[in-house]
């Protein structure tokens, strides 16, 4: 585990460290910059953030985020310290599933490293802050609908997300798409075999509650 709780030895004073995250996200678009834009809100918070493993495969981005984990304490880009918790942001797909996905899942869970599913894609994360969303959704139809709705700057060509203009003036946005991600979740015990479904809120809870609690 990360130097918890033990200071940092800073000019004018010190304070204690706070939780380490390492973020490895499937997408190079749309996932980074919101959570860049996270951090950057959050900015006290040390969340690192890597585009990792080959684009639109879990189980290679899952084996990428469980060697920067191991190497961590011996890197000097890492501090030389450990990470709190290691999360991996994975797309299922929709109309047809990751055909690694469930090897995916097992290696994660196996090497502690935590996995924030979409159903089918990271995109309805991003319209729950904005909408409900209850039916079936495929990713291309889902990214489509985003890209229709103004507040958040995306377009399917770029898959490009805005952040500023996303977060809105106050973190309301936030709230509700928490609410209607749990909300999802309770229609159905399949777990991230239903659709629409999403976890990410769990992952930004936490980040949120690391900023809160530093």
């Amino acid at each position: 585990m990360g130097r918890r709780g033990k200071p940092l030895r800073r000019a004018g004073g010190s304070r204690s460290e706070h939780r380490r995250f390492l973020v490895y996200c499937e997408g190079e678009c749309t996932e980074d910059q919101y959570f860049k834009g996270l951090r950057q809100e959050l900015r006290s918070l040390p969340v690192t953030i890597c585009i990792g493993g080959d684009h639109g495969e879990p189980k290679s981005l899952v084996r990428s985020a469980i060697k920067h984990k191991e190497r961590a304490a011996e890197s000097a880009a890492d501090r030389h310290t450990p990470y709190d918790e290691v999360w991996c942001v994975v797309d299922v797909e929709a109309p047809r599933q990751h055909p690694s996905l469930d090897e995916a899942i097992a290696l994660a869970r196996k090497a502690g490293v935590r996995i924030a599913l979409s159903n089918p894609c990271f995109e309805l994360w991003i319209l729950l802050h904005l909408k409900e969303v209850s039916a079936y959704q495929t990713s291309a139809a889902l990214q489509s609908a985003l890209e229709r709705e103004a507040g958040c700057g995306y377009t399917v060509q770029r898959k490009h997300l805005d952040y500023i203009e996303f977060r809105g003036p106050d973190s309301g946005r936030h709230d509700l798409a928490r609410e209607r991600a749990q909300k999802l979740r309770s229609r159905s015990d399949a777990g991230h075999r239903a659709n629409p479904w999403t976890n990410v809120d769990e992952l930004v809870d936490l980040l949120r509650a690391a900023r809160i609690s530093g």
